[in-house]
């Protein structure tokens, strides 16, 4: 963590730049009608939960280049998020990936959230790996799995993840299934999916009333000729098959390549059924890349709709949990966040920019150009400023990874924890 010192030392020193451009922008914005305030507000109220997998070096099957410093433990994991949030306020809450992350003394991890501030967001299974010692392995399916055995041991493992998650005050219980084939004939296609609906039924029966579902879909990998849940649809046929309690987790890389996201996000919020969303970055597929690296545009049209569906009161989603799912292999992972959470937020203050009244007259009169104008507009318009002023409202840094390099942050981790130290997880 960095003292308050270091913070305010940080930001007055670039204070002055800051105010300039906030209110050239801010007078910008009045004469378009822009309540500037307002817009800041809901910048600081915006929250994105850290995956505990994230914090460390990913990597590919081909390799692996740690940076030193990497969380060893759970408790080294929730300290990282809380420098993190220290620097940027938004980011409050960590996602945890069991077995990486078992809680081996309870009352002690509550003690650490409480003090720095962090809850649980959401807890993550695993039965796309087979652990050292598993009595049964995934290799063919695991809640789909052909096997009764199988099948059962991955309902155990969700079940277990649920009871931390009740332990820790998670709220959110996320599926994501690796189960799928590579060959035609391989897998009855319907019988898999047929299998894994009841066995997800167990693990929602499982679950206490104020926890939500949240099941995750994508079109290939590991499995190239089929995927049990390889789309939106598979995902909202099985909530609606489960209850209410269960919704649809959107991962921007679990698509093929020029997916219509947005879409889904529209159909989704017109169904109920958004329950989630993990932010990466993709240029091909699931690459995991910095959120919004790589298609800035799309992920401003996913917020139009977001903003949108929340400023309709004929749409009645319940609140949607976010987080970012990222792989880091050539960046400094805690910098990489640093800049997920600029692009999330960035996004966002420019879809609340949107003139909803004119565009949907745009749209009613079919005034194509009109209306495509009208989200230029907003896409183009640099909000930094906007975005920087929610980090110094919400106590945190006008440049949270300026702020980071200029407190050594990485180097002193690497001195703590040693130069190849190894963070649990992917």
């Amino acid at each position: 963590m960095l003292s308050d010192q270091q913070l305010h030392d940080f930001n007055q020193a670039n204070l002055s730049d800051h105010q300039f451009r906030y209110q050239h922008l801010t007078e910008l914005l009045n004469r378009r009608g822009t309540d500037v305030a307002g817009v800041v507000q809901k910048l600081v109220a915006f929250q994105v939960a850290i995956p505990s997998w994230a914090l460390g070096t990913g990597g590919t099957r081909f390799g692996r280049y740690p940076r030193g410093g990497e969380p060893r433990s759970l408790e080294e994991k929730i300290a990282d998020v809380a420098l993190l949030n220290q620097l940027n306020g938004s980011s409050n809450s960590i996602s945890l990936h069991i077995p990486w992350d078992i809680p081996q003394d309870v009352p002690a991890v509550q003690q650490q959230l409480q003090e720095v501030g962090l809850t649980i967001d959401s807890m993550n299974s695993n039965t796309f790996q087979d652990q050292k010692e598993q009595p049964y392995s995934y290799k063919f399916g695991s809640l789909s799995s052909t096997e009764a055995t199988v099948r059962q041991h991955a309902i155990d493992h969700n079940i277990a993840c649920v009871e931390y998650g009740k332990q820790l005050g998670a709220k959110v219980h996320t599926v994501w299934l690796a189960d799928g084939s590579n060959f035609p004939g391989q897998q009855h296609l319907r019988r898999a999916y047929q299998r894994t609906a009841e066995s997800l039924a167990s693990i929602y029966e499982a679950m206490p009333s104020d926890m939500t579902l949240l099941i995750e879909y994508k079109p290939y990998e590991p499995h190239f000729y089929s995927m049990v849940i390889p789309d939106w649809g598979t995902s909202y046929s099985l909530c609606q098959y489960l209850g209410k309690q269960a919704q649809v987790l959107v991962d921007l890389g679990h698509h093929l390549p020029n997916t219509n996201i947005e879409q889904i996000v529209g159909r989704l919020l017109h169904f109920d059924r958004l329950g989630g969303f993990h932010f990466n970055g993709s240029m091909y597929g699931d690459d995991d890349l910095t959120t919004g690296s790589i298609k800035p545009y799309q992920l401003f049209l996913i917020f139009n709709e977001l903003v949108d569906g929340a400023q309709d009161e004929a749409v009645t989603n319940p609140a949607v949990a976010y987080m970012i799912d990222a792989s880091h292999n050539t960046k400094d992972p805690l910098e990489d966040l640093l800049q997920s959470v600029e692009s999330i937020l960035g996004a966002y203050a420019k879809a609340l920019l949107v003139d909803r009244a004119a565009l949907q007259e745009a749209q009613e009169n079919n005034d194509v150009v009109r209306a495509e104008e009208i989200l230029r507009d907003a896409f183009l318009t640099d909000v930094r400023p906007l975005v920087q002023e929610a980090y110094r409202q919400s106590g945190g840094a006008l440049n949270p990874v300026a702020a980071y390099r200029a407190a050594q942050v990485r180097e002193q981790l690497i001195q703590q924890r040693g130069k190849f130290s190894l963070s649990t997880g992917l």
